[in-house]
């Protein structure tokens, strides 16, 4: 049995998204007939928590790479060669990186190699020399359009490794908690207002509108949020809805999820976290960076927001356009429409978000 590193090393939603070749990794087999293998999956802080959800990860190790976190922390000599002996300890094989079209995989190929990992696959436009055994050229050896699972899952087949036949290839996570206790009894939605990125996000009253005709439809709603979001949340929830607001950790998110009708989210984690425990999304997406690719994964799906705004593909963490046109255009009812096409089952699924564009007047 093998021990294989995947290293996926930026966000919560990210990690989610590498769900399909994290279990390739571990439960393909390699073209020789080998064993099963160990995954143990590197990721950034960020990501830790995500990890641990993913059904095949054997072992997490948090790194956090100062070539892709925001704020980037320092690379140092003891920062550098925490990962390596790490890497030299652990007795890993080989090494599958999970990149996004805009990060090289180079520099954590180099540590590793430092850390004696002999076999590394990962996509990279820039020449690779040694440091990669298996380089995939994006856009030459696969197209760049085209969902982020999807991506990450061509990177693990290119190292060998395949999702066995009985695998539908979507995000899963491990069996979530009963939250019974937090949601209570009978239907719900689940409304969650907040982003780590401005430009992601939509107006907290228009979140606030948007719960109170919802619950004017009939629906009860559950709002929820992080430690530092409490304030939103409150704004958002009013009177009636059942406020969450840091009363949830990742794992307990996911089974207030899972329990719900429908979720409505910007492109955050929470969204892939609905679409791994399979939950139709209406999911506010600024297009800052394409939906093609980020969208909600293998679920119903209803994308809001203006995909030909201004800001599109400009990767803006704040807005750059006044008025922030591609959510702002967006209105309370347009998501209580969106909701109501999801829990009646006659939304398109997320495969299909590249040919659904909200036309601009």
């Amino acid at each position: 049995m093998a021990r294989v590193l995947v290293a996926r090393m930026d966000s919560a939603g990210d990690v989610l998204l590498a769900g399909p070749a994290v279990r390739a990794v571990a439960n393909g087999r390699r073209p020789d007939g080998g064993q099963p293998n160990e995954v143990v999956m590197l990721c950034g802080r960020e990501g830790g928590a995500a990890a641990a959800l993913l059904p095949e990860a054997t072992e997490i190790y948090t790194w956090d790479s100062p070539w892709i976190v925001n704020p980037a922390p320092a690379m140092t000599g003891p920062h550098a060669d925490r990962l390596i002996e790490y890497v030299k300890d652990s007795r890993i094989s080989q090494a599958v990186i999970l990149t996004s079209f805009h990060q090289s995989p180079l520099p954590l190929a180099l540590l590793l190699r430092l850390g004696g990992v002999g076999h590394i696959t990962g996509a990279s436009i820039d020449y690779a020399g040694s440091l990669l055994d298996v380089r995939l050229r994006p856009g030459e050896d696969f197209p760049e359009e085209q969902p982020e699972a999807e991506r990450a899952l061509g990177i693990a087949q290119a190292a060998g490794f395949r999702l066995p036949e009985r695998d539908d290839g979507k995000l899963k996570v491990k069996a979530v908690p009963d939250v019974r206790d937090l949601v209570g009894e009978g239907r719900y939605v689940v409304v969650h207002p907040g982003a780590a990125v401005p430009a992601r996000a939509w107006p907290p009253l228009h979140h606030a509108a948007a719960v109170e005709l919802l619950e004017g439809a009939g629906h009860r709603v559950v709002v929820t949020g992080g430690p530092s979001e409490t304030s939103l949340t409150a704004t958002v929830a009013g009177p009636a809805a059942v406020d969450l607001g840091g009363r949830t950790d990742l794992s307990t998110l996911a089974g207030v999820l899972a329990g719900a009708d429908a979720v409505v989210t910007g492109n955050t984690g929470p969204a892939h976290l609905a679409a791994a425990v399979g939950t139709p999304v209406a999911c506010l997406f600024a297009p800052v960076v394409p939906a093609v690719q980020w969208a909600p994964y293998g679920v119903p799906l209803e994308l809001l927001g203006d995909q030909d705004a201004p800001c599109r593909l400009t990767r803006a963490r704040v807005c750059p356009v006044p008025g922030h046109p591609c959510l702002g255009s967006v209105s309370p009812q347009d998501v209580v429409d969106a909701v109501e096409r999801l829990i009646g089952g006659v939304s398109s699924f997320s495969t299909h978000v590249s040919t659904r564009r909200k036309a601009r007047s």
